[in-house]
């Protein structure tokens, strides 16, 4: 099996740019739903909304514990914030009703996974979420309970929903498979699953659930740094709520982060830039994909 796939250009990205009419207003945007955080780890919410907003979304969420959404509120005034209440059922009342104003939802960064609250909004949103990004906290958990959770991702297509869009880093997909990450077994693992899966590394690979795939090659050491993962997260999930297919969302949005990231590299250098200059760069790479 050849592992180069379909190459990912801003030619082809460029019609994959969700339709935007001047006359809208932020409901004909979408309506994106965060699940992330907690308060040891305040900041993969705060980057994972950050670029959800830049991403040309009408509305952001951030449902997350209350010590999370305290720097959040200071940091990113643009998004809605919800707190979890403090048991399970209550706290998965409220991630219903807010689900019912959301058009997709991300789940995981930033979410401590010894939690029960956690756990149990993995599970909610994988059975009732129509668009769907796991990613992090929520990989590890589907990991951990894989004879649970697995089946209802593969499920999902049957309940009418959306392919899921899962974007390990090579180690979560390796706790994902219980075993080696190989070409073979993560095209195996999207198909047997009925999910889009973005494996993130210096050369990221994308499978989908058809049994094709595309790739990017991003060598930038730059990138290698905790939070750039939270802000793929953010801008993939943005895309999908403003409407965009599964595919043409994990495709885009890690186009237009890998050469967010190449900018920011030549205007900081790898050493010294951060996820958040990756974000600051979003906008320069949009006008010159003609988006």
């Amino acid at each position: 099996m050849s592992t180069e796939g379909t190459a990912i250009t801003g030619e082809l990205v460029r019609g994959m740019a969700p339709v935007r009419d001047d006359r809208c207003h932020k409901n004909d945007f979408g309506h994106l739903l965060i699940i992330a955080g907690s308060e040891f780890m305040t900041g993969a919410l705060q980057l994972c909304c950050a670029s959800a907003l830049r991403s040309g979304i009408g509305l952001v969420t951030a449902f997350s514990t209350r010590e999370a959404l305290v720097p959040l509120k200071a940091s990113t005034p643009c998004a809605l914030t919800a707190a979890w209440e403090d048991s399970v059922t209550a706290t998965l009342r409220k991630a219903d009703e807010l689900m019912k104003k959301a058009s997709a939802v991300a789940i995981g960064p930033g979410l401590d996974e010894s939690d029960p609250r956690s756990k149990a909004l993995v599970e909610e949103v994988l059975n009732t979420a129509h668009a769907l990004v796991l990613d992090a906290g929520a990989l590890n958990i589907i990991a951990k309970n894989r004879e649970e959770l697995l089946p209802v991702l593969a499920s999902r297509k049957a309940r009418g929903l959306l392919p899921a869009v899962l974007t390990p880093h090579i180690g979560e997909m390796r706790r994902l498979l219980k075993g080696e990450v190989t070409p073979e077994v993560c095209a195996k693992f999207a198909v047997d699953n009925a999910c889009l899966l973005v494996l993130k590394d210096n050369k990221t690979l994308i499978y989908t659930p058809h049994d094709t795939w595309y790739s990017i090659q991003g060598d930038n050491s730059g990138m290698a740094k905790g939070g750039s993962g939270d802000v793929l997260t953010g801008l993939t999930a943005g895309f999908l709520a403003q409407g965009v297919k599964p595919c043409n969302a994990g495709v885009a949005a890690v186009y237009m982060h890998s050469k967010a990231g190449v900018l920011a590299a030549e205007a900081l250098g790898k050493r010294c830039m951060l996820p958040t200059d990756v974000i600051g760069t979003l906008s320069q790479v949009f006008r010159e994909t003609g988006w």
